[in-house]
């Protein structure tokens, strides 16, 4: 069936192809008062008959376009329009395939407000260092979210975990209407507001709320979008409904409901489900608060997708969220943002891994076989006030509570045997644990404009206090056999608390050396963090049936202070093209600990470093720039690092600090470049990035005869890291209805780690290469094919004779395919296969098939859905891993196969009497 409709899309795309007509419109576009050539004007053209768009650039910095395409109809009209200009308009016959229009001179306009902001069709309009796009030139389907309209304009890549990036350059934050929309959430944002509210789509270099106060560039490596929403459309109801149920038992449930009314705004959502998502994961068409694919699991039993923690755990999980987001603005100076999230999951999970270590004189084999029951649950508190005093005074407060619950259940058996298959030393633990944790933060900022030549003072207090309490039941039994066996049996009950009280203030002063260009910084951040730990272990007492025996050895009482202060200057320059900066400083940190149960362990250190940060940028036209920073940091080493403490809770492998440690240095270096051509519709971007790191703490280990491992820690030098890449873009448009976008990129990654083993100490370089392809066709909202592939190439050296240089390959293949055939049926597929020849026993290759029908129903107000997860049934992930020092296979609990059927209703009353015009332009 597949087949077909692509042989039919094939067919239809080749014949439109042929009857379109192809046209190159040039011009040059000045001002019609300086006689100077405009940059970055707009020309776009349109049908004649319904003002539909068929194509659209921009002037470059000498005012030349040139507008290439192919259309249907004969009757078109230019337009060229640029800020504070009147527009110009020509109606264009398809008489002929080439038009040079000559020069053409914009007139100053009388009515800026109305004409740009009101009347503009153009569909990209450059206003300084922000790229607006104006949404109803995009052509989408009727259903459309953010980030199916975010798809469709040059220069936005979204992947399939719903990253963003605009010319290379990744968005980290996205605002509704200038304001945060539940805690800058990007993924909340662009899957669940829909493309007909929105009415432009502004991107700009990420700032901070201080920073967009006084005029600051902000930061040129990440971008914010801002949607703005349709004055008709920013008062009313909308919001969506969904639930599921399937085979194996699975289900799911969410629901959004937003109430806008001008500057308020109330935004609710809620969900529930067993299938390993926060919300909805690739069901629905991925309408509901995203997808599987960006899921993250830590070791701590937490999981986040796209930054948000939702609690949880490994293995299978069962989530349920809920959350409140409001936003207002109270009279003139007052803007309030507040956030209320509930997270809770429980996980069960199963795993087991045999392992064969490599020593450079021996090996031996370790297995293991755990099970978990993790439940968490974690309540979050913020809120947001903008206070604007007048024009020059600005005040935020950004205060946030959590609260969080957590209990879970640890089962582990584990063994060792040395190379001749003889049980050496073996260890069971069941674990169970409580605890509950309390955050409070606030931070402050104060900003002063100074004058008007961008002078201002800066200051910021911010305070954090973290108390945590925690039961802990451990029962175990630890056996060393051989030559000196022993056995240690462990039933233990462990009150553990761990309190944070922080408190960092940092003021900064800018004078202008040069009004509005060159300025001279002078800054000074102090930090203080105190750190209080009691753990107090008791053993069981069988007289007393208590735990009632204190255990000194596993217990700790200890108060540890970090205290660091930071002077530094720095210059800033900035004009039109160029962007330099430059500030050094010098830090001083004192790291003191005073030990209650071991006063002899009693420490305190002073750290003193110079910080170096430089950046460089310059802007070649509208369409390229380059980019250059360099760093210089002294980390030092934690606390656990440094105490001289042997902590044996674990008496297989035994930790104890090396006070002698000292700071790591971190050199670090980072290029890029980013073209973007409006003309061809091209986009290129390079990166290269390196590190090296001097006095870097690694552990180093000594595994004796009975396999038990004693730790410490050392300072080494020589380990570095080298990564960069590329990508390359280029749209195609086929004709009026068909379009085709490439993608062609790479990635390199050389890292050098040094570390012991068995007091030797050896290098490890790591080289990997990532070349990859993506395209993505698609034909009148009917038909998308997204195929790409990735070949990886790995190699490690040792520089240890004992061990075996590693080299693997690894093949990546996805196509993700929508149609839309009949009108209201869209079936959507995700395919991933991965083949890994290197791979020695199983899973040198497996298949990932999910798959999704939705019928739209109730005038598309509502839709039936059946999903297919793991369609071929070969979701595992027993696999096989090689390293420097072992080889494991290994497996857990993984989600498999089920079918779901689901039902989604969406509400909506926005827009004049309830309706939202259909707008229905196409590019």
């Amino acid at each position: 069936m597949k087949i077909k409709l692509l042989i039919v899309a094939i067919f239809f795309a080749v014949n439109s192809f042929a009857q379109s007509k192809p046209f190159k419109i040039s011009g040059t576009v000045f001002s019609d008062k300086e006689q100077t050539p405009i940059e970055s004007a707009t020309i776009h053209l349109e049908k004649a008959k319904d003002s539909a768009i068929v194509s659209y650039t921009i002037t470059d910095e000498k005012g030349n376009f040139s507008l290439e395409g192919k259309s249907f109809h004969n009757n078109l009209k230019l337009f060229v329009s640029f800020v504070g200009m009147q527009s110009y308009s020509k109606v264009i016959t398809l008489t002929k395939s080439n038009f040079n229009l000559g020069r053409i001179n914009l007139k100053e306009d009388d009515n800026l407000l109305q004409e740009v902001v009101v009347k503009s069709r153009a569909p990209i309009t450059i206003k300084k260092d922000t790229l607006e796009f104006n949404v109803k030139s995009f052509k989408t389907k009727k259903d459309a979210n953010v980030e199916d309209l975010l798809k469709k304009l040059p220069g936005v890549e979204v992947d399939a975990e719903g990253k963003i990036t605009v010319n290379g350059k990744e968005v980290n934050k996205i605002l509704v209407n200038g304001k945060p929309f539940f805690g800058n959430d990007p993924s909340i944002t662009t899957k669940n507001l829909t493309k007909d509210i929105i009415e432009k789509v502004q991107i700009t270099n990420t700032k901070t709320k201080s920073e967009g106060f006084t005029g600051e560039k902000g930061d040129g490596n990440n971008k914010t979008i801002n949607l703005t929403i349709k004055k008709e459309n920013n008062k009313g109801w909308f919001g969506r409904v969904s639930a599921g149920a399937g085979t194996e038992k699975r289900y799911e449930a969410a629901t959004m409901v937003n109430r806008f009314d001008n500057d308020t705004r109330i935004s609710v959502l809620a969900s529930t489900n067993n299938i390993n998502s926060p919300g909805f994961s690739f069901g629905e068409i991925q309408k509901m608060f995203g997808g599987g694919g960006g899921i993250g699991f830590s070791s701590n039993g937490s999981f986040n997708v796209n930054g948000r923690s939702f609690g949880g755990g490994q293995g299978i999980v069962k989530s349920k969220i809920g959350g409140i987001t409001y936003a207002d603005k109270y009279g003139k100076g007052l803007d309030v943002n507040a956030n209320y999230f509930y997270s809770g999951s429980n996980s069960t999970n199963d795993s087991k891994s045999n392992r064969e270590n490599i020593l450079p004189d021996r090996r031996y084999f370790s297995n293991s076989n755990s099970s978990s029951e993790d439940e968490n649950d974690n309540h979050s508190f913020d809120l947001e006030f903008d206070i604007e005093i007048d024009s020059t005074f600005l005040i935020n407060i950004n205060p946030s509570f959590v609260l969080n619950k957590r209990e879970g259940f640890y089962n582990r058996n584990e063994e060792s045997l040395d190379e001749n298959n003889a049980l050496t030393n073996s260890s069971n633990s069941n674990t169970n644990s409580k605890s509950s944790a309390n955050n409070f933060s606030n931070e402050i900022d104060i900003t002063k404009k100074l004058g008007n030549k961008g002078s201002f003072i800066k200051a910021s207090l911010s305070n954090r206090i973290d108390k945590t309490s925690t039961d802990d039941y451990n029962n175990s039994t630890i056996e060393v056999f051989g030559t000196n066996p022993s056995t240690e049996i462990r039933n233990q009950y462990s009150d553990i608390e761990n309190n944070l009280n922080g408190f960092t203030t940092r003021i900064t002063y800018r004078y202008p050396l040069i009004k509005e260009k060159l300025f001279l910084d002078a800054k000074y951040r102090y930090q203080r963090d105190e750190r209080e730990n009691k753990e107090s272990t008791f053993d069981f007492d069988t007289t007393t049936q208590q735990f009632s025996n204190f255990n000194t050895q596993l217990s700790s009482d200890f108060t540890f202070n970090d205290i660091t202060k930071t002077p530094s200057l720095g210059v800033v320059y900035r004009d039109k093209k160029w962007r330099f900066n430059f500030e050094t400083g010098f830090v001083n940190r004192t790291i003191e600990n005073e030990d209650k149960l071991r006063p002899s362990l009693n420490l305190k250190r002073d750290f003193n470093a110079v910080n170096l940060n430089a950046g460089l940028r310059y802007r070649f036209d509208s369409k390229a720039s380059i980019y250059f920073d360099y760093s210089l940091v002294n980390d030092a080493p934690s606390i656990n690092q440094l105490q001289p403490f042997t902590d044996v809770s674990n008496p297989l492998n035994i930790v104890t600090g090396n006070p002698n440690l000292e700071p790591t240095k971190r050199h670090r270096m980072y290029v890029n470049f980013n073209k973007y051509n409006w003309q061809k519709r091209t986009g290129l971007y390079l990166y290269v990035s390196g590190g090296l790191t001097n006095n870097q703490v690694v552990s180093k280990s000594v595994i004796g005869d009975d396999l038990i491992r004693n730790t410490t820690y050392e300072n080494v030098d020589g380990a570095y890291n080298i990564w960069g890449g590329g990508s390359y873009s280029k749209s195609i448009k086929l004709d009026t209805i068909s379009s085709l976008r490439l993608r062609v990129g790479t990635r390199l990654n050389i890292n050098k780690n040094i570390n012991f083993f068995n007091d030797i100490e050896y290098g490890a370089k790591t080289t990997e290469v990532s070349p990859n392809i993506g395209l993505t066709y698609e034909w009148n909202k009917v038909v998308s094919i997204e195929p790409s592939y990735t070949i990886s190439f790995s190699e490690t050296n040792y520089e240890l004779s004992d061990f075996q240089n590693q080299n693997f390959t690894r093949h990546s293949f996805r196509v993700r395919t929508k149609t839309n055939v009949p009108k209201k049926l869209e079936w959507r597929n995700d395919i991933r296969y991965n083949f890994n020849p290197n791979v020695v026993g199983f899973n040198q290759s497996s298949w990932f098939w999910n798959s999704t029908l939705a019928y739209s129903i109730f005038n598309d107000n509502a839709s039936l859905t059946l999903k297919a997860y793991d369609l071929l049934n070969q979701q595992t992930n027993a696999q096989r891993r090689a390293t420097a020092n072992y080889i494991e296979d290994s497996e857990s609990t993984v989600l498999q196969q089920y079918f779901m059927l689901g039902f989604s209703w969406k509400f909506n009353s926005l827009g004049k009497k309830g309706k939202i015009r259909d707008y229905n332009f196409s590019l």
